[in-house]
């Protein structure tokens, strides 16, 4: 089932707007915020650099919005071009120097909810994120801009220049290698 996420009510005209007007790139912000945050937090799967790119993606997206160009593409594709590359500029900056982040460290438990079951979840969340490290990087850029960002097929064809038949293809894949890998690893 594609999940539909339509394009903001009169963004390009918004996105014209917001050259001049402050209170037009507000609107954008809010309605794609969430998308290009889930986007890279699927992508980096790390909070605390999650919320960093994304304040450079809307950084660089409220300085360079005279560069904007409504004839070539929406505003959400323009979008999620800059946080595809800032993504790709971080994880090229990792494979340079590894380190623990002090998320990682600092895990608190909540005095909500049972500490077994935190640790229980925490070890799901791990084993997915670890195999979704495994899959290739376009299977990952796409799983990430599905099911992180809640781009459609469409979308990602038009943002990745694939066919909406490939792109489907491509998750279906992917996805039957992350089901398979997650079994292999229960099964041990």
């Amino acid at each position: 089932m594609e999940i539909a996420v339509s394009e903001l009510p009169g963004e390009g005209a918004l996105a014209e707007k917001a050259r001049s007007q402050s209170d037009a790139f507000a609107a954008l912000y809010d309605y794609y915020f969430p998308r290009v945050y889930n986007y890279v937090r699927y992508r980096l799967r790390r909070r605390d650099l999650a919320d960093d790119i994304t304040a450079r993606v809307f950084e660089r997206a409220l300085t360079r919005i005279g560069s904007f160009d409504p004839g070539r593409s929406p505003f959400g594709a323009w979008l999620f071009a800059i946080a595809r590359n800032a993504v790709r500029d971080r994880l090229r900056a990792e494979r340079r120097r590894r380190w623990v982040s002090l998320e990682w460290l600092t895990h608190r438990a909540s005095g909500d909810v049972p500490a077994d079951e935190i640790m229980v979840g925490r070890e799901r969340h791990d084993k997915l994120l670890a195999a979704l490290g495994r899959l290739g990087a376009r299977e990952q850029e796409i799983m990430a801009l599905k099911f992180g960002a809640g781009r459609s097929n469409r979308e990602i064809a038009r943002t990745l220049r694939l066919t909406e038949g490939n792109v489907a293809v491509i998750l279906h894949r992917a996805v039957r290698k992350l089901r398979i890998d997650l079994e292999r690893e229960e099964g041990l």
